[in-house]
């Protein structure tokens, strides 16, 4: 089963936030929080708080063994922009964007992530060969 748990219009581009997703993906629920523990960037504990969210999901679900699940799925999209303008020289201005961003966690089991075994009975597909010869030129 997936566990998942979002924050919505965290307060930080989503391009300082990705390099922490990218570093967890993959890894074991304690391994994660271990690494996100000790950064002390901002976007690695809003990240570590959505971990900690999607866990305790799974054990609020009654998951029989929570230790044991894997962050499947930690995903950081943009959100919308506050943008303003500053004022600049001469009459000009120049536009201000400030970014936010959506960060998604999904906690899975290690069997619901392994892909499914072919039978030993099936037998192969055949490759069909219907490839051409290429046309020439002259």
């Amino acid at each position: 089963m997936r566990y998942t748990a979002k924050h919505r219009y965290a307060d930080m581009g989503p391009r300082k936030i990705r390099p922490f997703a990218n570093l967890i993906r993959g890894r074991n629920v304690d391994d994660a929080l271990q690494l996100l523990r000790f950064y002390p960037n901002r976007g690695a504990k809003l990240l570590m708080a959505v971990v900690q969210s999607a866990y305790g999901n799974a054990d609020h679900l009654e998951n029989p063994d929570p230790d044991d699940l894997i962050v499947a799925e930690c995903r950081v999209d943009g959100a919308p922009m506050f943008k303003r303008i500053q004022p600049r020289a001469r009459g000009t201005a120049f536009p201000i964007k400030r970014r936010m961003s959506h960060i998604i966690v999904t906690l899975a089991d290690p069997e619901d992530l392994m892909p499914p075994q072919q039978s030993e009975t099936a037998e192969p597909t055949p490759a069909t060969a219907t490839s051409e010869a290429p046309a020439s030129g002259t």
